[in-house]
């Protein structure tokens, strides 16, 4: 069975920074792009960034050159490096992984999510 762990949320001050980590687990065949949700209350689940196999990567306006997305593919990890954190980027961040298992198809996996506070 396959398992997304996210790790790494919690409380910081505006200018901030935290380091999300997402691995993972379980009878995987190949993950082809991983990325970071979130959804703040009240809201839609929005894209953050997203990153490819080959290590294309993706990024929300909102976070471009605060936020840099990274992949280790021989230890299925995805890491988020948020910098310059503000109050509007308080949410609840999801690992997202288009992961095959031993069937050799592929579909879209979630983590249980972590929480994400700024505050001003």
């Amino acid at each position: 069975q396959v398992q997304l762990v996210e790790s790494g949320g919690g409380l910081v001050q505006a200018g901030g920074s935290l380091r999300l980590s997402c691995a993972a687990s379980g009878s995987i065949f190949s993950i082809n792009t991983m990325a970071w949700y979130r959804q703040a209350p009240g809201k839609q689940r929005e894209l953050v960034a997203a990153i490819t196999r080959t290590g294309f990567t993706n990024y929300a306006d909102s976070v471009k050159g605060r936020f840099s997305i990274s992949r280790d593919n021989a230890k299925k990890t995805m890491s988020l490096q948020m910098n310059g954190l503000k109050p509007e980027d308080t949410a609840v961040y999801y690992c997202n992984a288009n992961i095959a298992d031993r069937s050799m198809f592929f579909k879209d996996y979630w983590g249980q999510g972590t929480q994400v506070t700024v505050s001003s």
